[in-house]
């Protein structure tokens, strides 16, 4: 097992140094920060001497490695617009989106389970087959689509829910600014935690669905069945069981592309997150803090997948067996 974890560790530390390459790349790509700036009154030498001040004009290879000695010490850089260091600026966002994927995550379990083990029950029952197609649907329809028609009609159509913004928010052990705790908070995270989890119900809803079809065809089932065992202890207790282990690592992996969608989601619902705060920094070319959310971002699906891949391996002891002989 330790084998399995350090080999793990060390992927997961090859694939860190990628993305740090590759978030640090993107900023000779994404325009000339010192224009965004200045005003349009400050003279030429003044713009050089500013990006001499900032380092805009040493080589790639200096420019890297300064942001890599600062990123291990836990440096990656001081916003050019916040004026404060980058991970500040992006922690103060990170509790809107985590409230944001908690509740889109409770949406789709709550869901996704009941409605996956349906149609794996009674396949050929006209809701299942309703279920299919709408899952079909929904894997095709792109997420911004459907925050645009919730937007639509919720909102502007019916003035059920708010548009946009957190709203009211409490203190929580001092650290934490949460709309969980306020009924204001919880109206304004309706539409944007229900659109995201729109967009990950039809995976689950499937792969529950043909888990569980395979589960209930096993002889362990058919034993349960022939002790007289009632039907919902086999569903929900025997076969269930049993089949949340693939969901489990898929929905950890799906769990850190929620960061990935909530770009879409806090945009159109002008949440104040990090996705919104990624789209404001691009529009001010704001590079270092660019680069530092693709690298909290980065760390955020690194860390998700490696448990994933810790965990199961403690509960499926082949899968380090076959690490092992690869």
């Amino acid at each position: 097992m330790l084998i399995f974890l350090l080999r793990r560790l060390m992927q997961a530390c090859f694939v860190m140094i990628c993305i740090s390459v590759i978030s640090f790349a993107v900023q000779d790509r994404l325009g000339d920060p010192v224009q965004q700036m200045v005003g349009l009154t400050v003279s030429q030498d003044e713009r050089n001497q500013l990006r001499e001040e900032l380092g805009l004009n040493d080589s790639f290879l200096s420019q890297y490695f300064r942001f890599a000695k600062g990123a291990i010490q836990g440096d990656l850089g001081t916003s050019y617009y916040y004026k404060q260091p980058t991970l500040e600026v992006i922690f103060q966002k990170v509790p809107a989106t985590l409230e944001l994927a908690f509740c889109a995550i409770i949406l789709v379990i709550l869901v996704a389970t009941p409605c996956g083990v349906l149609a794996a029950i009674k396949p050929k029952h006209p809701v299942s087959r309703l279920l299919m197609i709408i899952s079909s649907i929904g894997l095709s329809v792109p997420i911004f689509i459907v925050a645009i028609f919730m937007v639509y009609f919720f909102s502007i159509e019916w003035s059920l829910a708010p548009s946009f913004g957190r709203g009211q928010t409490i203190e929580v052990f001092a650290i934490w600014d949460s709309g969980l705790f306020t009924k204001d908070g919880l109206h304004h995270l309706l539409l944007p935690s229900l659109s995201l989890a729109i967009a990950l119900m039809p995976i689950f809803i499937r792969l529950i669905r043909a888990e569980m079809m395979e589960v209930l065809q096993s002889e362990y089932i058919r034993f349960a069945w022939s002790k007289g065992l009632s039907a919902p202890r086999i569903y929900f207790i025997h076969a269930l069981k049993n089949t949340m282990l693939p969901v489990i690592t898929v929905g950890g992996i799906q769990a850190g592309t929620l960061v990935a969608y909530t770009i879409l989601t806090e945009t159109i619902f002008q949440w104040p997150g990090m996705g919104f705060l990624f789209m404001d920094a691009v529009s001010r070319v704001d590079t270092p803090l660019i680069s530092a959310y693709l690298m909290v971002v980065g760390a955020m699906f690194v860390i998700t997948n490696t448990l994933v891949d810790v965990i199961y391996g403690l509960v499926n002891p082949t899968v380090r067996l076959a690490s092992h002989g690869s």
